[in-house]
């Protein structure tokens, strides 16, 4: 028999019809008990089949709706854990506690008075539980009133709130809790997104979880903003009414909590009426929410507060602003109060201000650095006027030093190994198409280092960059501690590149204290520095060759272009004038201070007739009078004969070191009319005194020996 071509070789078997038809035998198995939910072999012939006895229609797959919820619930779980594990190492509960602004801090002089104070006022943390009942309730009433039954969000609150900002058709009326506030205060940032939301919400569950609802209440109390700068329930009882948190009254409680909501406009201090408004609202809510009686609430009264004190203390000045980010660093996680010394002289900051204000600035700007040689502050003026311009031109402005920066380039020249008597062509030069000229126009020719530094001569000072090496100068410079750009070119001897006054003074200090680099500094016992800042930091000692003869040309320097600055002392300085007199300045030390003065417009345009040796000049000299207790020299009273009645030891030490401070003005005499054709005659040759025997009756009858030659001396040509 030929096998059919479609037979799939399936095993066909005919039964025949039993009586009971129909029903299953008994003795075969129930296969009902292996069912799993899942479609069976025999599933198959119980589907409805096709009208022409075709294979049956596939089977509906069913939805395992209950594994896809249990897998929800495990992720969300999962999820859970780690966001707390998150907000754990993000966000640490002792964060709760902090204010949300830096705590304030108080500077003080050396000898610790006050002198600026900046930052909030913070007051110490409450207890919740120690306050009495009408101050929490005030808080809960207009914020919170189902504090203690939800769970750190309220669903209810929330929709009541959106249910009366749709209706008035704005925010009106917020749903945050006083949970979410704390989160918001302690964590967050101020801004309305839906993701800081989130984040605010997720915080509040976290700390419900971790913290007791006094404790969060407590935690609240302490940080929320009252205005005036004002932080905490604490320091906003005693700023407004003069009392503790434990003793306000209800209308005190309730002005309280109704500032939370706009705390700067409704400061009490400023608009005490508006205050009074909000505080009745308060007191409404408090009925409201049954914490108050409408009798009691009758008898609550509009409260005063205390006027707003005046501050005699000021809370900025330029050296406090300069200083304030070093003394945060040293008073470090001090609480919500520090005091930090600074090392401000209140005699000598007022004599900087005295000075300044006397000046003749006209349309002009100043600024003053005065510090110890090893670098304290002990004075800063920043400009003429605080209080119309804050900004601080001695640290913050980077201006073109001039002649100033020379002390750079006679410092390598000196470090090369020359010396102040080696001498320097004075005569005009081109160097890569550059040609510098002096200010006044005259060139002298050979003259000494020392003699082209004291008139502060351009052309050396250019020939001595280019023989020494720019980047030898630029070295010095760094040595003593600049960090400003500085262009490798050789124009930079000249003072091309822009400095602060405050470097350029460190700069100097460096001079006088014989150790390089002096780095100045506002306080005393700065923040730990680290191994390697403290290998790296440390300073050097300059040879004492190179200090004494740097010494030398700076003392030739106030005797020449410096004259206005000279003291009556020893007093060391350089003048410095930038192109088109945008800038003056003067930088020089004395005694034990270092100064330095700047003069200019912010602006930075051109000034004629302002040079480093005038208005900065004149102001050295008046502040380190002061500053060094110089009496100013009277003439003496004198007799008859016109001889001085006494003091005359100073007087010949006056007039002596007058002939040496005029000597530069007639060495420039003299060159000037040498320039002019005219030489003059040279001077005969000092006479040489002589040893010879005189015998005593050459010498007179007053003479007290006795015989025997006698040595004196004659004098030959």
């Amino acid at each position: 028999m030929r096998p059919d071509p479609y037979d799939t070789g399936r095993v066909r078997y005919n039964h025949a019809r039993g009586d009971n038809s129909g029903a299953p035998p008994d003795h075969l198995p129930s296969f009902g008990a292996w069912h799993d939910g899942s479609p069976r072999d025999d599933d198959r012939y119980d589907a409805p089949r096709h009208d022409d006895g075709g294979d049956p229609r596939p089977p509906r797959r069913r939805i395992a709706w209950g594994k896809w919820i249990v897998r929800g619930l495990a992720a969300s779980i999962v999820l859970f854990v780690l966001a707390v594990i998150w907000l754990a190492v993000t966000a640490p509960l002792s964060r709760s506690l902090k204010p949300p602004t830096p705590p304030s801090i108080t500077l003080t002089a050396a000898d610790g008075t006050p002198i600026a104070r900046r930052g909030a006022i913070i007051g110490t943390p409450v207890d919740a539980r120690t306050l009495p009942p009408h101050v929490r309730e005030a808080f809960l009433a207009i914020e919170d009133r189902r504090f203690y039954s939800h769970w750190g969000v309220d669903p209810r609150g929330i929709a009541r709130a959106a249910w009366a900002n749709l209706g008035s058709g704005g925010v009106r009326q917020g749903g945050s809790t006083i949970t979410q506030q704390l989160a918001k205060n302690a964590f967050l940032d101020s801004d309305r997104t839906a993701a800081r939301k989130v984040r605010e919400a997720m915080i509040a569950f976290w700390l419900e979880a971790w913290l007791s609802k006094d404790e969060i209440l407590s935690r609240y109390l302490s940080n929320v903003y009252f205005g005036d700068n004002v932080y905490g329930i604490t320091a906003a009882s005693k700023h407004y009414f003069g009392r503790t948190p434990q003793k306000l009254n209800v209308g005190q409680a309730a002005m309280l909590a109704g500032l939370v909501k706009a705390p700067s406009r409704l400061a009490p201090t400023g608009n005490l009426k508006g205050a009074r408004a909000r505080q009745a609202v308060v007191v409404g809510a408090m009925v409201d929410a049954g914490f108050l009686t409408k009798g009691e609430a009758a008898t609550v009264q509009p409260q005063r507060v205390l006027p707003a004190r005046t501050d005699t203390l000021p809370t900025g000045t330029y050296f406090a602003d300069w200083v304030l980010p070093t003394a945060r660093e040293v008073a470090g996680d001090s609480g919500t109060e520090a005091t930090v010394r600074t090392t401000l002289d209140r005699g000598l900051q007022s004599t900087a201000e005295r000075v300044v204000r006397q000046a003749s600035l006209r349309g002009l700007q100043a600024a003053v650095v005065a510090m110890r040689p090893d670098g304290e502050v002990v004075a800063m003026v920043g400009g003429k006027d605080y209080k119309t311009s804050a900004f601080n031109r001695a640290v913050q402005a980077k201006r073109q030093p001039g002649s100033t920066f020379k002390l750079f380039v006679y410092l390598a020249a000196l470090r090369a190994g020359l010396t102040p008597d080696d001498v320097r062509d004075d005569s005009p030069v081109e160097i890569a198409g550059w040609k510098p000229r002096n200010d006044d126009g005259r060139y002298l020719g050979p003259i000494t280092l020392r003699r082209a530094f004291a008139r502060s001569s351009n052309v050396v000072a250019a020939r001595l960059t280019q023989e020494v090496g720019v980047r030898n100068v630029i070295k010095t410079a760094r040595d003593l501690g600049i960090t400003t750009p500085i262009p490798n070119e050789a124009t930079i001897g000249l003072g091309t590149a822009e400095v602060s006054l405050l470097e350029l003074t460190g700069a100097y200090a460096a001079i006088a204290n014989g150790r390089y680099p002096v780095t100045p500094r506002g306080v005393d016992g700065n923040r730990n520095a680290s191994w390697y800042e403290k290998i790296a930091g440390r300073d050097t000692e300059m040879p004492a060759k190179v200090r004494d003869e740097m010494r030398s040309l700076l003392g030739s320097s106030i005797r020449g272009t410096g004259r206005d600055a000279n003291l009556p002392v020893d007093a060391f300085g350089k003048t410095g004038t930038s192109q088109g007199g945008r800038d003056g300045w003067f930088i020089g030390f004395a005694g034990n201070l270092v100064v330095g003065v700047w003069v200019g417009k912010d602006d930075s345009t051109p000034n004629p007739g302002l040079h480093g040796g005038g208005i900065p000049a004149q102001i050295w000299r008046q502040f380190m009078m002061s500053a060094l207790h110089i009496p100013v020299v009277v003439a003496p009273e004198a007799d008859e004969m016109g001889a001085p009645l006494d003091n005359m030891g100073d007087a010949l030490d006056q007039f002596g070191r007058a002939i040496d401070g005029a000597q530069p003005s007639i060495e420039d005499a003299v060159d000037r009319l040498r320039e002019l054709g005219i030489e003059l005659p040279q001077p005969p040759a000092p006479r040489q005194r002589v040893p010879v025997e005189r015998y005593p009756e050459d010498r007179g009858p007053s003479r007290e020996d006795e015989g025997g030659p006698v040595e004196d001396y004659d004098y030959r040509f």
